[in-house]
């Protein structure tokens, strides 16, 4: 499609804060088979957390939420969906798991995609993998109950013809080496939201391709640290720059330095938060993470990062973050709620 003719991608242009960015991304991507072939057991935790938070996070940017306790029995497969929200959770968690285990054996084609899709909607009434029949606008709904209209994506009549032009231009511009794949994932991203090929799910569906695409480029952070997480972090920017990079996209007049930024940032943002939780993990029983981990476990009121600073001086606001988050998907601590003022509070076991 429009992002990734011969032409489109010639005419891109970097400045010296992109060329580093996905210098130092290169460099990342390097250093990453060192923590991998050093740190088995730490990895082993990271992929457990990346996994919940990936499922937990990709479905609530669409507004589907399940509690904490069925959200880990889901995961876990200790539980079986019981109702709309637990179903795409479920669709979600096995199509994560296949994309970690066979992203190699899946090259990006129209067949995977609908596979994905298919996978995706496994466990609801209606059956994923299949083209839209109707056209679909994206829409932003106001509390006053006023839509707006975002994008107008590809007509449904021609949805299946932009789909091959998208895996096969993906591929041509791959093994010509037309551009790095730090940009041509990015822009196959863009253009699968704009033709948003399917009845449902597109958002979800288009995380998942992004994992794929990563993955088959040897960019594996989202194996170990959640980039869907770090998109609802920011959902405000995901959303902000997407919206304005799709302009002009019909027309191929559409500029996506917006959306290539933020997407290389969350990139690197995961990259970074992966090697200090290595080193944090590796370090942690018995160093730094170990001391916030005390500190939290002997805490009965709720309190905040701040506290926690106090308590354990030394030790950086990052590497606390990491340890509670950490501690967070381990189900011992939970928010009470968001922004500056947010406490945390220790989850107690119930005794049965």
């Amino acid at each position: 499609m429009h992002s990734l003719t011969p032409e489109f991608l010639a005419s891109l242009r970097y400045d010296g804060l992109q060329i580093a960015t996905m210098r130092a991304l290169g460099e990342h991507r390097g250093k990453q088979q060192l923590y991998f072939s050093q740190s088995p057991e730490v990895l082993s935790d990271l992929r457990q957390i990346a996994v919940m938070e990936s499922t937990e996070s990709s479905n609530r940017l669409e507004g589907v939420v399940v509690p904490k306790d069925r959200l880990k029995s889901l995961v876990t497969k200790n539980a079986s969906p019981q109702n709309r929200s637990e179903q795409e959770v479920a669709g979600y968690r096995d199509t994560l798991a296949l994309i970690h285990e066979s992203a190699r054996n899946m090259p990006f084609s129209e067949g995977v995609v609908r596979q994905l899709h298919t996978m995706l909607c496994r466990y609801m009434p209606q059956p994923g993998g299949r083209w839209k029949a109707t056209d679909n606008d994206i829409v932003e709904k106001h509390p006053d109950g006023t839509v707006r209209v975002r994008f107008r994506p590809v007509p449904a009549h021609r949805t299946p013809m932009a789909m091959a032009d998208l895996v096969s231009r993906y591929q041509a511009a791959n093994d010509q080496h037309l551009a790095d794949p730090l940009v041509l994932i990015p822009l196959s991203v863009l253009d699968f939201l704009c033709i948003h090929p399917f009845p449902d799910g597109n958002g979800r569906a288009a995380r998942l391709v992004t994992l794929l695409l990563l993955h088959q480029s040897d960019y594996a952070v989202g194996r170990y640290i959640s980039l869907e997480r770090i998109f609802e972090e920011s959902k405000e920017r995901y959303y902000e720059t997407l919206e304005a990079s799709s302009q002009g996209w019909h027309e191929g007049r559409h500029d996506v330095r917006p959306w290539m930024d933020y997407f290389w940032g969350a990139l690197l943002r995961a990259y970074r938060e992966f090697e200090e939780r290595v080193g944090t993990i590796e370090r942690g029983r018995g160093a730094k993470g170990d001391r916030v981990r005390a500190d939290v476990l002997k805490r009965t009121l709720p309190f905040s990062i701040s506290d926690v600073e106090q308590a354990c001086p030394g030790i950086s606001r990052d590497t606390v973050r990491l340890v509670l988050r950490a501690m967070k998907a381990e189900g011992l601590i939970a928010p009470t709620g968001k922004g500056r003022g947010a406490k945390w509070i220790r989850v107690l076991e119930e005794t049965t």
